[in-house]
């Protein structure tokens, strides 16, 4: 008797929904053991991460906060994802979209500059992030190179020139010779929504993101040239879609948001540039993406469930003295398991009988 995996005549759209609630449920399965092994109540340590911030007002606000640079990363790494392009260096767009943008805070510090500051900043911000991005694009298309790894390999670059940066010429002369920039000007910060909170207006734009990006896959040429690209090169060709030109617009694309996030993240709940602002945003936003089904809606209710495991690890580390890292380590799992449920979208599994000659299919 074998167990072997069987592509799909065709996918399975039921499958393709429940996936991701049974990549959930194994790993809070998964977690339970990991906590039993560090000694922890199983219930009592879930009951932290995952209830107790939903409880709280202020931590209520602190999940939008940290799911607003998931959710716009995740929109733009879909659209790449859904046209075959496979852009794996968010982070480092986010990272240099940050950069750039506080480059005018920097420069207009104590300036009294005008109002101008801040969409400056964003528009620096993701324009930097775009650039950036159309480095792997571009190598891709013109000499052959591997999107994946040009685009890891440039995660590396941006932060090392984020941390020079922080550590000499915009360091902060009061600073006490920590490596960061003095405070941005009020003009360059994003303005907070309630007052006494961090919830700032980047939660806004982070759902403008998402409902554009329903209306540009689900009710435009652009969009509908995307899936195809993704699914069906062949077919493209022959409907004149230019696959080349689609991986450099959506790079160019989830570049900005990366970028523009990064900005957003450095102007609004850290108020400087430092080293670290990004707890691996552009990484865990891949999880995001496939989470979601690489559907904005999705992409909404992913990234929010993701940020809900960030609060909910700090709260773990408070009261449980869980190591914060036990949080990676649970988006890790959940990645593996998304990834492995989703091979059930195209496979399904069949014993043969070789004894017999008889066959018999499960899926």
């Amino acid at each position: 008797m074998q167990l072997v995996l069987e592509k799909r005549a065709e996918r399975s759209r039921t499958i393709a929904l429940v996936s991701p609630l049974i990549a959930i449920g194994l790993t809070l399965v998964t977690m339970s053991v990991l906590f039993a092994v560090l000694g922890k109540n199983p219930l009592t340590a879930l009951g932290v991460y995952f209830i107790a911030p939903l409880t709280d007002g202020y931590s209520l606000q602190e999940i939008a906060v940290k799911a607003t640079p998931l959710v716009m990363i995740a929109i733009g790494l879909s659209l790449c994802y859904l046209a075959n392009a496979w852009n794996i260096g968010a982070e480092g767009q986010f990272l240099i979209g940050a950069v750039a943008g506080s480059w005018i805070a920097v420069k207009t510090q104590g300036t009294e500059a005008g109002h101008w500051v801040l969409p400056a900043m964003l528009v620096a911000g993701a324009a930097a992030g775009a650039l950036y991005a159309l480095i792997p694009a571009l190598c891709r298309v013109k000499f052959g190179a591997s999107e994946i790894l040009t685009s890891l390999m440039l995660v590396y670059v941006a932060d090392l020139l984020l941390d020079y940066l922080v550590r000499g010429p915009w360091r902060d002369p009061a600073g006490f010779n920590f490596p960061t920039t003095a405070e941005f000007d009020p003009v360059a910060t994003v303005p907070v929504l309630i007052e006494g909170g961090r919830l700032h207006l980047g939660s806004l734009i982070a759902l403008i993101v998402v409902a554009g990006a329903f209306v540009l896959l689900d009710r435009t040429i652009k969009g509908f040239e995307i899936r195809v690209v993704g699914v069906a090169p062949r077919a493209a060709r022959f409907g004149g879609f230019n696959a080349n030109q689609l991986v450099l617009l959506t790079f160019a694309v989830s570049g900005a948001l990366a970028g523009l996030s990064g900005i957003i993240e450095v102007a609004g709940p850290v108020g400087h540039l430092q080293p670290g602002i990004s707890p691996g945003y552009g990484f865990t936003a891949i999880i995001v993406a496939f989470l979601g089904r690489l559907n904005p809606i999705g992409i909404l209710i992913a990234g929010l469930f993701l940020a809900l495991t960030f609060i909910g690890g700090e709260q773990a580390q408070i009261t449980m003295k869980i190591p914060l890292d036990v949080t990676k380590v649970f988006q890790g799992i959940l990645l593996f398991y998304v990834l492995a449920c989703d091979s059930l979208i195209l496979y399904r599994f069949k014993l043969i009988f070789t004894s017999r000659q008889v066959q018999s299919g499960a899926g």
